[in-house]
């Protein structure tokens, strides 16, 4: 069986099996030991040893390229938050997976990794556990812009001056939601009291009619965060795109010829966009990673990133993709 998350996801008998807790309980930091032996894995896979976590301040030679995002230099690639608490987007049992393997051990590990290849932004969610997680990374010398969105019904202005993030960005789906409802102007009211407080204020979508409808009318925002697949249209629109059909799992549908709609309407917008979900949580497979890439890269401006969450279970999935945003990055300088 390959190593890959990609393919671990493909392979319904290994989904099938599971995840034993020990190896989910073992800390990013225990497998860095070149004695450490992989206990109790799926059968067929091999549990890799991921490079040591490098100190604090520590550069590795591979470093992102930055793009000037408000008063900052932020990397074009930015780790994204999903995988860190189990949101995998494709099914419970490889949610729990990521919740198993992501301890806070794991989920600052991979932060500091993230760092040492010059990725400096994080898109983050105050969900869950994750304020304790980004508490402790800060405390052991990480350093991350964020680039924070919010979900709840809390007062973003209370959001912004407990958090003090780079940006703050209405979450997708609740814009979504608001679309279909026809009350944006909710979403509106509310990128309001962020722009009071004085950080960068967008909105994120998976809709790239939402985007157009925004510059339409001419919204006080900073920028869009656009995920390039349509995975929240309401079954009558799956119906209509799938000539009657509904599949199972209809949240999670992921269609090749959505990404290009997002681009579009986000080379036409002149605010800085972030694409997300550019390899399909999980579903584009290793050999066609670095094409996908490539087509973020090829298909937004050049003050545009990509939010790209990573699960280094099976592979080092931060220097891979730091690898891969390097070398496309400098092709296109040259």
């Amino acid at each position: 069986m390959s190593n890959s998350r990609r393919e671990f996801l493909q392979s319904g008998a290994a989904l099938a099996i599971g995840i034993v807790g020990s190896v989910a309980a073992t800390s990013l930091a225990a497998e860095q030991t070149a004695t450490t032996q992989p206990q109790n894995l799926l059968p067929g896979s091999r549990q890799i040893s991921v490079p040591s976590v490098d100190s604090p301040g520590v550069s590795a030679e591979i470093q992102v390229p930055r793009m000037k995002f408000g008063n900052a230099e932020i990397s074009r690639l930015v780790l994204g938050h999903n995988p860190f608490y189990g949101y995998a987007h494709f099914n419970k049992t490889y949610s729990s997976a990521m919740q198993d393997w992501y301890t806070v051990d794991n989920v600052c590990a991979v932060m500091h990794r993230a760092n040492a290849f010059g990725i400096n932004a994080y898109n983050y969610s105050t969900a869950g556990r994750s304020p304790q997680d980004l508490a402790r990374f800060q405390a052991e010398g990480g350093k991350m812009h964020l680039i924070a969105y919010d979900s709840s019904s809390a007062d973003p202005a209370v959001l912004v001056k407990n958090l003090k993030p780079l940006s703050f960005h209405r979450q997708g789906e609740v814009v979504d939601v608001a679309f279909r409802n026809g009350t944006m102007d909710s979403v509106r009211e509310w990128c309001k009291r962020v722009r009071q407080t004085g950080v960068l204020t967008g909105l994120a979508t998976h809709k790239p009619e939402v985007i157009e409808l925004v510059e339409e009318q001419g919204w006080d925002i900073d920028y869009f965060a656009g995920c390039v697949y349509n995975r929240t249209r309401s079954d009558e629109e799956w119906k209509k795109v799938l000539s009657g059909e509904l599949l199972e799992m209809p949240r999670e549908i992921y269609l090749r010829s959505d990404p290009a709609r997002m681009y579009k309407v986000m080379r036409q917008t002149p605010k800085p966009c972030f694409a997300f979900k550019i390899l399909a949580a999980g579903r584009i497979s290793d050999d066609s990673i670095e094409k996908a890439f490539r087509t973020a890269f090829s298909s937004i401006k050049p003050i545009d990133g990509v939010l790209v969450g990573m699960f280094p279970r099976n592979k080092d999935e931060v220097k891979n993709n730091a690898e891969i945003v390097q070398r496309i990055l400098t092709e296109q300088r040259s």
